[in-house]
This record gives C-alpha cells, sequence and structure tokens, in this order.
C-alpha cells in the first residue's frame, strides 16, 4: 500500500492535507514536532504520527523509511535550506517518487525577502536531487485573517501592507486538497512549479470591505509598518518575520502576488473557497467579545 509522509502534519496545510488522503484510504504518516492535542486527533482519525524535528537528518530518515510520496512544509523561520537538504538526501535513501514542496509565489533567486530566497534555494535543493517534485508557489493564505481576528473582533483591520496591493486569497484547506490530489495521483505533477491562487483578486483595501460586507461591521483598513504590526501581534523579538513582512509589502507593491489561475480548480475538480465561505465557516473566530 502506498505511504505518504506528511510534514507541518498539525499546521494549517498539513492537518487538512492528513485527512484528505485518509478520506482517500491511502496510509498517512504525519511528522509532529511534538505530541498534543491537535497530533492526537490525527491519530484517531487513522494516522501514523510520529515525532521529530524536521532539521534533524537522524528524524527524518525515520519518518521517511518505507515512504512513497512526501509533501515537505516549513514554516516562517531560519534553516528552511537546511531542512530541505536533510529531506533531500533522505528521500533518495528511500527513493521516493514525488515530493510536493509549499513554497512562495514570488520565489525567486534576487527576492528581497530572506525567507522567500530561501524557498527558491529548496525548490533548486530539490530538483537537484533528481527526485520528481512539484512546488506549490502560493499566493497568500486566506489564513492571514484569521492571524488578525483578535483585531478584527475590536474592529480594526490592520496590515503592514499597502491599501493597493493585490492578491487572490487561497484557503490553506484548498491547497491541502490540492496537495493530497498530487500525492494521490502523482503522474505528470513532477517537476512542475504552479502559482497557485484563490477564486478572486482583491487589494487590501477592497478585502477589507469585503470582510466588513460580510460580518456587517464597519472594519476600515489600517496600515501599520512591519514593526508594528509585530508589536501588536505580541511578537516584536521575531526579526525574521518582521524583514519578511516588509520585503513583500515592496513585493506586493510589485504585483508579485497578484494573479488568478485554473490550476487548482482543476486539480480538485471543483470550485475553490470564496472569502465569504471562509468568513462564514470561521465566523466564531471573528465574533465580538460581549
Amino acid at each position: 500500500m502506498t505511504t505518504i509522509l506528511i510534514t507541518g502534519a498539525t499546521g494549517d496545510t498539513g492537518s487538512p492535507a492528513v485527512k484528505a488522503l485518509l478520506r482517500k484510504g491511502l496510509k498517512v504518516r504525519a511528522l509532529a514536532r511534538r505530541e498534543d492535542g491537535r497530533s492526537k486527533a490525527l491519530t484517531d482519525l487513522g494516522a501514523e504520527v510520529v515525532y521529530g524535528d524536521i532539521t534533524s537528518l537522524r528524524d527524518v530518515r525515520r519518518a521517511l523509511e518505507g515512504v512513497n510520496r512526501a509533501y515537505f512544509c516549513y514554516p516562517v523561520a531560519d534553516g528552511l535550506v537546511e531542512a530541505a537538504v536533510i529531506f533531500a538526501q533522505a528521500a533518495r535513501e528511500q527513493k521516493i517518487e514525488l515530493i510536493v514542496n509549499m513554497s512562495h509565489k514570488q520565489s525567486r533567486p534576487h527576492a528581497r525577502s530572506k525567507v522567500t530566497q530561501n524557498h527558491w534555494l529548496s525548490e533548486q535543493v530539490f530538483d537537484w536531487s533528481g527526485i520528481p517534485t512539484t512546488h506549490l508557489r502560493v499566493t497568500f493564505f486566506a489564513e492571514w485573517l484569521l492571524y488578525i481576528s483578535p483585531l478584527i473582533q475590536r474592529g480594526r483591520y490592520v496590515m503592514p501592507f499597502g491599501k493597493d496591493g493585490r492578491f487572490a486569497p487561497l484557503a490553506a484547506a484548498d491547497t491541502s486538497k490540492i496537495i493530497a490530489n498530487i500525492l494521490e495521483k502523482p503522474d505528470g505533477h513532477g517537476g512542475q512549479a504552479y502559482q497557485l491562487h484563490g477564486p478572486k483578486e482583491f487589494s487590501h483595501e477592497e478585502l477589507a470591505a469585503e470582510v466588513s460586507r460580510v460580518l456587517g461591521v464597519d472594519l476600515p483598513f489600517e496600515q501599520v509598518t512591519a514593526s508594528e504590526f509585530m508589536d501588536i501581534l505580541g511578537m516584536p523579538e521575531n526579526t525574521t518575520l518582521r524583514r519578511h513582512f516588509e520585503s513583500v509589502a515592496i513585493d506586493q507593491h510589485e504585483g508579485r502576488l497578484a494573479g488568478l489561475d485554473d490550476i487548482g480548480t482543476t486539480i480538485i475538480g471543483g470550485p475553490l473557497t470564496t472569502v465569504e465561505q471562509f468568513i462564514n465557516a470561521n465566523r466564531p473566530r471573528f465574533a465580538r467579545a460581549a
């Protein structure tokens, strides 16, 4: 039976990818950093959960043992290229058939963001490895709205990006369906780099207006600096993320995250989640406290 490894298995794309693959009747191994309620829920669903560090060659070798295909996902943090090298080496040893690699839409060798440049370098690592790899170059996730939901609850729509920067929010649940379908039926996907977008493009100001409309509240767009944004989120010490946001603000101004496509709908065989559907599915997260 085909066995598939999902890294970042308790995250926004990893967890629903595990569930989607299990529904397809595939054997799924989920790599998680630590045991908690999220990893236990995957075990209860029938996944084989293993615990380890994706930057540890020993842990990754153990996680990939007996695996046929794999999903590689790394957070917005330092260490991505090293993790990709480790993963590629262990995957070569196991003769993995296909890797699906989560990347950035604006991935390029001269990216302003060190994080985004590292995604491009990681793409090169997987390509050099000789393992058929599908790079998912994704625009912003709709989950950005959840990251600022505590602010939305207080009547603020705050972003560290300009009001005119355009993108088409893509729900992580849709991304996970794309991941699962590629891993289930890999033919034709190896060696591809897909630029993925949601179903409708917005400017940040237009998206604030759409969120306002769906929730029935007034949420004028408010731009702050990346440093102010990190302070608001309670993460002033996260220099890597702050510098990434500063670079992405320029990328958006240059239109590097804009665009639409039909790749996602073709792969999953159906429509993608709209912003209104996403908000309604997560409405309790946006509800104002009494």
